[in-house]
């Protein structure tokens, strides 16, 4: 982790699902390492379900407020991971005048899924498991919580 980022800002279109969901697992294997937070291009409120599933591995999100980029009250980041093709134009124009790297990493929104509890769930924990694997291979853990 010499390598790995001072700060990081996970941004997608609510700050409802993908961003907190992000957030929650960077700061729960590097949170001591890396300033992590997470916003939307408008502000919705964390959704329910993404609770339901970190909570399936021991990742607690209750506490999240959801916030959009005109909220955000440190405009100095290292990188910005973007979840959503919106969220990823808004962070290429707050970056125009910034020295930090933006990185997109399209990511389906699982609350588009339609049938039952079930059905739903499935796909939120589908987010889950992607934006785990691919922040464990952006930001290897050495050592760490097990996920």
């Amino acid at each position: 982790m010499a390598d790995a980022p001072g700060s990081v800002l996970f941004a997608c279109t609510m700050n409802a699902v993908r961003s907190p969901m992000a957030e929650a697992i960077l700061k729960h294997l590097h949170g001591r390492l890396i300033y992590v937070d997470s916003v939307g291009v408008r502000q919705g409120e964390i959704d329910p379900m993404a609770v339901e599933v970190l909570d399936e591995i021991g990742i607690d999100a209750r506490r999240h407020k959801a916030k959009s980029f005109d909220q955000l009250e440190d405009g100095f980041y290292d990188l910005i991971i973007t979840l959503s093709p919106e969220a990823q134009h808004r962070a290429v124009e707050l970056t125009r005048t910034m020295a930090c790297e933006v990185e997109f990493w399209n990511t389906f929104d699982p609350q588009i899924v339609e049938g039952n509890r079930e059905q739903r769930l499935d796909a939120y924990r589908q987010v889950r498991d992607q934006l785990l694997r691919r922040i464990k291979e952006r930001f290897p853990v050495a050592g760490g919580p097990a996920v």
